[in-house]
């Protein structure tokens, strides 16, 4: 009876010990759980708030103007504010800010040592302008890889912004109009043109200047020096040709999508000519003199101040440079030969170039 009784007098201990065990197990698991929740909450946040400092923005996407005023320049920095306070804007109107890689809307399709590479320097400073720094090649050599691939050379734009690049050779070669129509119908053409007879010499010094051993330019300029004939299949001659690229054009494209620019007056009259440009592709006319002055040792227009910087900037020494000297006898049987396929130029162009 007695040990009956003990036992059933233990029991209600034992089972308070269980449910006690029981309690402590729970709260530990409570907390733990509440605890990686916690954890896993404060790294998703971090994780949010990383992600939206890197997403795009107006600000160093596509304007220089931001990207200079952090550099402390006052003028580039009220631009910069302006530029912010139009985003904003456009945010709040349900406008989403999202970067994307486009296929280009405008190329700069020629061409050689006419200007492209100041001409395009000089849009960039365009808070709408997204341009390719580099020439991907890919109407005339890689065409086989594809649009996609292309695109994905393109730097990232937001909507309203013109993405372009520019590439020399497409002016001059000739499957390129039909490919660059298949892309698209719609998109704008710039060509640089200069002298030809200039533009060939300083083909010929860029050539000289990478290649050793080249013949004198008077020998490769003629088939035959005694007759006098031009060789018109040298690659320096060839390229000013203008009428004949540019007919090959006007085949694909109407001429109101092709812009022509003045390589000399893109050194006399920097703003004038960018400013053209500017309105041909629809923009405002954002890049004017107060972003250039001219360099007298170079005999070049540089820039005050260049896209993602605070100084003054001229282009390479390649801009600019001393040309070879030429014979001026076969300087001028180079402008009678030259004569003829600019006056046709003239009349496609629609304006007098006055190259003599």
């Amino acid at each position: 009876m007695a040990s009956f009784y003990t036992h059933h007098h233990h029991l209600p201990n034992v089972d308070l010990r269980r449910l006690f065990h029981r309690l402590t197990l729970a709260s530990s698991l409570s907390i733990l759980c509440f605890s990686l929740v916690y954890l896993l909450t404060g790294c998703c946040q971090s994780g949010i708030v990383e992600n939206s400092d890197n997403k795009p923005t107006t600000h160093g996407l596509l304007t220089p103007y931001e990207r200079n005023a952090s550099a402390g320049d006052g003028a580039f920095a009220a631009q910069a504010q302006a530029q912010a306070q139009g985003g904003l804007e456009a945010n709040s109107s349900g406008k989403e800010w999202t970067a994307t890689r486009r296929l280009p809307q405008a190329l700069i399709i020629g061409v050689k040592k006419g200007g492209t590479r100041a001409l395009l320097e000089f849009l960039r400073l365009h808070p709408d302008i997204r341009a390719l720094g580099s020439e991907p090649h890919f109407f005339d050599r890689h065409y086989a890889r594809g649009l996609d691939w292309y695109r994905s050379m393109m730097p990232k734009a937001l909507d309203g912004q013109i993405v372009m690049e520019k590439t020399p050779r497409y002016f001059v070669t000739a499957e390129t109009p039909a490919r660059v129509h298949a892309m698209s119908q719609e998109v704008k053409l710039i060509v640089v043109v200069r002298d030809p007879v200039t533009r060939a010499i300083s083909d010929y010094t860029q050539i000289i200047s990478k290649t050793h051993d080249i013949p004198p330019f008077e020998r490769l300029a003629f088939k035959n020096r005694t007759t006098g004939q031009i060789d018109a299949q040298w690659s320096p001659l060839w390229i000013g040709l203008y009428a004949q690229h540019l007919e090959r054009w006007l085949a694909w494209f109407p001429r109101g999508q092709v812009h022509l620019v003045s390589g000399e007056r893109l050194i006399s009259d920097p703003a004038g000519e960018v400013g053209k440009v500017q309105d041909f592709l629809g923009l405002q006319r954002i890049v004017t003199d107060k972003h250039f002055y001219f360099n007298k040792t170079k005999g070049f227009p540089c820039l005050k101040k260049p896209e993602g910087s605070s100084k003054p900037h001229c282009l390479g020494k390649t801009k600019g440079r001393t040309h070879a000297s030429i014979d001026t006898e076969v300087m001028q049987k180079l402008r009678d030969f030259y004569k003829p396929h600019n006056q046709r130029f003239y009349q496609m162009a629609g304006q007098d170039f006055g190259w003599q």
